[in-house]
């Protein structure tokens, strides 16, 4: 496959893409608690429509804008303060639609549910990404968006160690492009 993140299951079944591997693992395991990914079918469709959503828009905005700003002179090119300025854009406007549209309602995770889900800790973990970048571009980015820093702490605490575990790496990143750049 060679790419990441990939999972072998018994050197028979081979599966990549995040999406594509949760979803596999709450439905081999049956004991994974329900307010992950919804058995009902409207609830489960509006979590699919988040993540779908996820892709083209706060993903894009992400991956790019750290790409460009941060993470090019890991792949032998220079830093692109122009396509970061557009990057920002997409992102900045992907975090208001996530706070107007997806946080809604009476709970701290998205759909205004009580308990997080798959789309909680995916979208949380995209937006973890921006702790590699400069903090003052992160503090841009970030500070206009309460609502959002609100909802990863809340999903940040609703899946501790491990969400701390999973990021623990990130200053290490950070350190080592800051040694690059």
């Amino acid at each position: 496959m060679k790419q990441v993140p990939a999972i072998v299951v018994d050197d028979e079944f081979k599966l990549n893409e995040s999406q594509a591997i949760i979803k596999f693992l709450v439905e081999a395991f049956p004991q994974v608690a329900d307010h992950w990914y919804p058995k009902e079918l409207f609830k489960r469709a509006q979590i699919n429509s988040i993540l779908a959503w996820y892709h083209t828009n706060l993903r894009r905005g992400t991956l790019n804008f750290v790409i460009h700003s941060t993470f090019a002179p890991v792949f032998g090119l220079p830093l692109d303060p122009e396509a970061a300025a557009e990057d920002e854009k997409v992102l900045s406007g992907s975090l208001a639609h996530i706070e107007s549209f997806w946080l809604k309602g009476d709970g701290p995770f998205l759909l205004g549910s009580s308990q997080p889900s798959i789309a909680d800790l995916g979208l949380a973990c995209e937006i973890m990404e921006l702790e590699v970048v400069d903090d003052g571009a992160r503090e841009r980015i970030l500070s206009p968006h309460q609502k959002i820093l609100k909802w990863i702490d809340a999903t940040k605490n609703a899946t501790q160690p491990y969400f701390d575990e999973f990021h623990a790496l990130l200053p290490q990143v950070k350190q080592t492009l800051q040694n690059k750049i």
